[in-house]
């Protein structure tokens, strides 16, 4: 299994422990282009002041990164989306979301758009921001096929510091190696752990 070496524009690269759809269905986003959802997606990302924005597809690029126009569907529609996001002054994190829901690359774009629209204007109401939200989505650097520290936990995305400290104490009940768990699994919920709560400012 090879170690993740960074997002391609093209092929797709998928973020790992993301699970892929197991039908696509069309959706009903009206009449667009994946030139026109590519920059709807960077648009989105700008207001987040994102910063190495990498849109991951099959579909096959021009010398400018742009897709060929009139090209046919790829079988596999999917897209990532991998950017950087300043949790600190010094510090960039990085983030993916995907998704491979619709039955055309630039239906999966606007979904992707719609969902960063979304999450930006939970800041409006007072109750988080966006860079709490954007938490749940942090790109972890682990070999592909791996799980989300989510998923390791049993979480929520964005779940808070006292949900995934409480995940881990129920988990570490039966991963520990002491309480018949393998040595294995006990690193992984260890560094789970580390990944959720350092997106919210606990030291490791």
């Amino acid at each position: 299994m090879k170690e993740k070496v960074g997002a391609t524009a093209f092929p797709l690269y998928w973020p790992a422990g993301w699970a892929r759809s197991k039908a696509r269905r069309p959706a009903r986003f009206g009449d667009t282009n994946v030139y026109r959802e590519t920059q709807n997606v960077r648009a989105e990302l700008g207001r987040m002041n994102a910063r190495g924005v990498v849109i991951s597809t099959n579909l096959q690029l021009k010398a400018d990164g742009v897709p060929y126009a009139n090209q046919r569907m790829p079988a596999d529609p999917g897209v990532s989306v991998w950017f950087k996001l300043r949790k600190q002054e010094l510090e960039w994190v990085e983030h993916a979301l995907a998704c491979d829901r619709w039955d055309r690359a630039e239906h999966n774009l606007r979904a992707i758009a719609k969902h960063i629209e979304a999450l930006r204007g939970q800041s409006r109401w007072g109750v988080g921001n966006a860079l709490q939200a954007f938490a749940g989505y942090v790109a972890l650097p682990e070999k592909a096929g791996g799980r989300a520290w989510s998923e390791v936990l049993g979480v929520e995305p964005g779940a808070s510091v006292e949900e995934i400290k409480t995940a881990f104490r129920s988990k570490a009940k039966v991963s520990h190696p002491d309480m018949g768990g393998s040595a294995e699994d006990w690193h992984e919920l260890e560094r789970a752990y580390r990944f959720g709560t350092k997106q919210w400012g606990v030291p490791a």
